[in-house]
């Protein structure tokens, strides 16, 4: 069957043809929800929840833009929602969470069984930086978050993301310029991987930890980011650092397990999340 005829199918109530063109982006979908909510759980509970009021709604679809254009609005009003009742993370988010793991050794124990006996528990530089970048974004504003994410991890064009974010196109070329330069202003005086001072200290603590140090040196110099860190300009180095992002899928990356521990710390660490073990205990 031809795609326009699933989508009539589909608009026309047919639930297994929405599931066809819905599987499609659905593993996108996922991974822009968790760059934005940091939870695999809450991804998964707004994932289904954008699926039903889809489905629910879809003889509302005019198809002014493409149909995952339209999910994807979707998701981000429900993902904004929850997001709402939330503050913003500050720049030092990841110095608490490094404060506390340091002060916890029963915290570093789960890094440590984490990253011995899951099949994706593993450190690697370039996951880092992902992590880093996630951990960064959630400084914006959501309006900013969403613009800048959309079009420099998922493709979208600036008309598309007028469309989900219910905004004029300037008003979103405004928020794509305010959240890269705030990006890399935080990227500039946080992230030493491309200066003078040498590796970051997250990136060079928990590096060492986990990988042996004399590897440190050779992992870094294998990303392009850390290669042309003497040539670029920092906008340039902010796009580079986009193109090793936009690569990692945060949901199935060979240190998602890690990271998902990591970012539970960083919760506990801001006042987010009360109590680091409180998951493990509720699943016990």
């Amino acid at each position: 069957m031809e795609r326009e005829d699933i989508l009539k199918s589909a608009i026309a109530g047919d639930i297994n043809a929405f599931q066809t063109l819905y599987a499609g982006f659905q593993s996108q979908l996922k991974s822009y929800l968790y760059r934005l909510l940091t939870s695999r759980d809450d991804v998964e509970d707004l994932t289904h929840d954008t699926f039903i009021k889809a489905f629910s709604g879809i003889a509302t679809f005019n198809q002014e833009s493409s149909l995952k254009t339209w999910v994807f609005r979707i998701a981000t009003n429900l993902a904004y929602d929850h997001l709402r009742k939330q503050k913003r993370w500050q720049p030092d988010a990841q110095d608490r969470a490094a404060d506390l793991a340091i002060s916890s050794e029963e915290i570093r124990q789960v890094f440590w069984r984490v990253h011995d006996n899951s099949p994706a528990g593993a450190y690697e530089m370039k996951e880092h930086i992902d992590y880093c970048f996630t951990c960064i974004s959630k400084t914006l504003p959501i309006e900013n978050q969403v613009a800048l994410i959309l079009k420099n991890m998922y493709d979208f064009q600036v008309k598309e993301i007028a469309l989900i974010l219910e905004k004029t196109e300037g008003v979103v070329k405004h928020l794509l310029n305010d959240a890269r330069s705030t990006m890399t202003d935080i990227f500039e005086h946080r992230c030493a991987l491309i200066n003078q001072e040498g590796v970051c200290h997250q990136c060079s603590h928990i590096n060492e930890i986990f990988n042996p140090k004399q590897n440190q040196q050779e992992a870094l110099m294998k990303l392009e980011l850390v290669k042309g860190s003497g040539k670029y300009d920092r906008e340039q180095l902010f796009a580079l650092r986009m193109v090793l992002v936009k690569a990692i899928d945060p949901l199935h990356a060979s240190g998602t397990d890690l990271h998902e521990e990591m970012m539970n710390c960083l919760k506990t660490a801001i006042g987010e999340k009360k109590d680091f073990f409180e998951r493990k205990h509720d699943q016990a």
